[in-house]
């Protein structure tokens, strides 16, 4: 795994994962968005055969995140849970028995549609609309426009990557503009919306365990 990569905004340090998570420094959190846990259980009891293992790996990289950048609170930017409840979100329970100590907060997605109470049980602060920390503002399903620097999720970012002739790809990315930030999903399940960088905004692709430049400030 490449090491993160620093992205400074407003002042604040910004750790950047491939792992498709940001840690801001100065303020020891641990921020991702569109985890969509237990997605791929509702698939199956729809009876679309999705393995179990594509759970299991994501909750692999976050146990990965947290011990590598020991946060004080994982900030989950909307739709940590894709519906309701199923046997996966059970196993998010006994995992999340491991971080105590961690404050777990949740800006509620459209997805996050599971009742207060399970949240309270499993540990996790909800906010129902945004989350104001400093200089910066964390949404789900859009950035605000303020004095300072918002992040929000939801659309999922993808960038193309065009090669010889009319080869192109397509990967999840970090979308860094003038005053707001869009967060790639967490979840691997999960699809792609283009965006289209404009100058002066900064992109870094996901490419496999590595952090790739594509449009850069």
């Amino acid at each position: 795994m490449q090491a993160p990569v620093a992205h400074k905004i407003l002042g604040e340090t910004c750790w950047l994962s491939a792992h498709r998570s940001l840690f801001w420094e100065g303020q020891n959190i641990l921020v991702l968005s569109d985890m969509h846990l237990g997605k791929t259980g509702h698939f199956r009891k729809a009876g679309i055969a999705v393995p179990q293992a594509v759970l299991k790996e994501d909750m692999q990289r976050l146990l990965h995140l947290l011990q590598y950048f020991k946060p004080q609170r994982l900030l989950v930017v909307g739709d940590m849970f894709h519906s309701r409840a199923n046997n996966e979100l059970q196993f998010f329970t006994r995992w999340r028995e491991q971080f105590g100590q961690v404050q777990f907060t949740l800006v509620r997605g459209n997805h996050d549609i599971l009742a207060n109470d399970w949240y309270a049980s499993a540990g996790i602060e909800v906010i129902e609309s945004a989350l104001h920390i400093g200089k910066f503002t964390f949404t789900h399903d859009y950035c605000h426009s303020t004095d300072g620097y918002s992040f929000c999720g939801h659309i999922h970012p993808g960038v193309t990557v065009h090669g010889a002739g009319k080869q192109s790809l397509r990967f999840p990315c970090f979308y860094f503009g003038a005053n707001h930030c869009i967060l790639p999903a967490f979840g691997k399940f999960t699809g792609l919306a283009t965006v289209h960088p404009q100058p002066g905004d900064a992109v870094y692709a996901v490419v496999e365990d590595s952090l790739v430049p594509i449009h850069h400030a």
